[in-house]
């Protein structure tokens, strides 16, 4: 495989996913890079030892990094639910002509099924239906699209589950969430933690994304049913790839047809 596969690849994720996926690439001997948004990506990836490039890019920048790293091959393995980068990806690499692969963790919304468990596919459907289970919402969707919550549900008290980073941090003050509103930690969470959590703030409603195994989706989801609480999951974006694998060992095989 490495002696055969002699191109660069280029990989986008911030996500402990993308970890193993390089660290998969490192132990077949390939050379790689990695973009990460934010600081936090950046700090998963210290123990990696491909080139790692921080920051947002438009689909114009990813195009000029490709060109300027001769990067040969693009693997996208950004969180399932970051559909704007991957739009900007698939658009980048179709702009210098490069092969794409979307890696991306197995689905597991089937998995349950519960009077109390509501899927929905978007923010928007999560408020509405958040707004008849009661005055006190728990979000585990990050800070990304709090000002959303915020903005859907301002007669409700929000309590969100975000990193514990400065920024993210500044950005639930900036909207108004005291003290007592905000859950820094980093998780993912076991299913004890997460039931603790729930009893600890007593929510009537538990908004989450269907963040697979890797999420901890289960471990969010059957703590609420246990208590009677709630619980509504978004479903991840719908995207359409020519190249789509959601295991490590998927991801090989696509490499060796580039062999």
């Amino acid at each position: 495989m490495s002696q055969a596969f002699k191109g660069k690849i280029h990989v986008f994720g911030g996500t402990s996913d993308a970890v193993l996926l390089c660290q998969m690439l490192e132990r077949l001997s390939l050379s790689y890079g990695l973009s990460v948004a934010t600081e936090a990506g950046s700090e998963t990836a210290l123990t990696l030892r491909g080139k790692v490039h921080m920051g947002r890019l438009d689909s114009e920048q990813m195009a000029d990094l490709f060109t300027n790293e001769q990067v040969d091959l693009v693997i996208d393995a950004t969180h399932p639910f970051a559909a704007e980068v991957s739009k900007n990806i698939m658009e980048a690499t179709s702009k210098v002509n490069l092969p794409l692969i979307r890696y991306e963790r197995q689905t597991q919304i089937d998995l349950l099924e519960h009077r109390l468990l509501i899927k929905v596919a978007t923010v928007e459907e999560a408020c509405m239906a958040a707004k008849q289970a009661g005055n006190k919402v728990f979000l585990t969707t990050g800070s990304k699209e709090l000002a959303k919550y915020k903005q859907l549900l301002p007669e409700k008290t929000l309590i969100a589950r975000v990193l514990p980073t400065v920024g993210v941090i500044q950005s639930c003050a900036d909207l108004g969430l005291g003290i007592g509103e905000i859950v820094a930690m980093k998780g993912p969470f076991t299913r004890e933690m997460n039931a603790a959590m729930y009893q600890f703030y007593q929510p009537d409603v538990v908004i989450t994304k269907e963040s697979g195994a890797e999420g901890g989706y289960t471990e969010k989801v059957l703590p609420c049913l246990a208590l009677g609480i709630v619980c509504i999951v978004i479903s991840r974006p719908k995207q359409i790839y020519q190249r789509f694998v959601s295991t490590i060992e998927e991801l090989e095989c696509q490499l060796k047809a580039f062999s």
